[in-house]
């Protein structure tokens, strides 16, 4: 039986969307927890790391992550 991966990085696609004039980052998603590892950045300034769950980031950004 295959193994699946812990996690994909995705850090290096440059992968960016907007949620209430806050940009985020994606880093990496986790399928097995079905999360989104993200950095926040508001106002042009980092403000951190953050994981979503990946029901709530925006269709298009979806279908690019579920495409890898």
């Amino acid at each position: 039986m295959a193994k699946k991966k812990k996690s994909v990085e995705l850090s290096d696609q440059n992968i960016t969307f907007n949620i209430e004039k806050i940009s985020y980052r994606v880093i990496r998603f986790l399928p097995t927890l079905m999360t989104v590892d993200v950095m926040v950045v508001e106002n042009g300034v980092k403000a951190g790391m953050q994981s979503l769950p990946f029901a709530h980031i925006p269709r298009e950004t979806k279908k690019i992550i579920k495409a890898n």
